[in-house]
């Protein structure tokens, strides 16, 4: 038998992605606690992911959610690395505000943000170990977000995955309309 790595392709990306994912569940998380959500997108989830970005744009402006609308479109998954709100009541003041309880609404716990940040850097971690390209993208993680899956996170930063001669995620030209 012999086997084109261009037949194999795809399947090695989707278990490299769910090698992330475990990857982003088991990073280590702030006194054990696991508010983060982890999910993997595919085929024409990211055209809907990518029709947000490209709403948002409009909302928003930002031409680099118009770039990242069109580039996710190369992936062959994402993965999306979320938290929840949960403050942690250690008053460590690293959101700004000297106690848990005098923070505002809406502001995020900065023990959650460098959470969700640990996650995603395992997940990287995980990828380049298998050599797979990708790239954290904020824009299609806010635009996941608004789509609300990952129920009830505050942030999620999506993680294109490809794997392909060259890096698609990087040396983009920036978009017009």
């Amino acid at each position: 038998m012999i086997l084109n790595e261009r037949d194999s392709r795809h399947e090695q990306v989707l278990q490299v992605a769910q090698a992330m994912m475990t990857a982003a569940r088991t990073a280590p998380k702030a006194k054990g606690v696991d508010i983060i959500e982890v999910a993997m997108v595919t085929e024409s989830n990211i055209r809907i992911l990518s029709d947000t970005m490209r709403q948002m744009y409009e909302e928003n402006g930002f031409k680099f959610f118009l770039r990242d609308a069109e580039n996710i479109l190369q992936a062959e998954c994402i993965v999306l690395v979320g938290t929840r709100e949960h403050p942690h009541g250690m008053n460590c003041g690293h959101c700004g505000f000297e106690t848990c309880a005098e923070r505002s609404e809406g502001v995020p716990c900065a023990i959650n943000s460098v959470d969700v940040g640990i996650a995603v850097g395992s997940a990287c971690a995980v990828a380049a170990d298998h050599r797979v390209d990708t790239r954290v993208m904020f824009s299609a993680g806010l635009a996941a977000q608004q789509l609300d899956w990952l129920d009830g996170c505050t942030q999620v930063y999506a993680i294109p995955v490809s794997a392909s001669s060259k890096n698609p995620f990087f040396d983009r030209n920036p978009k017009t309309e």
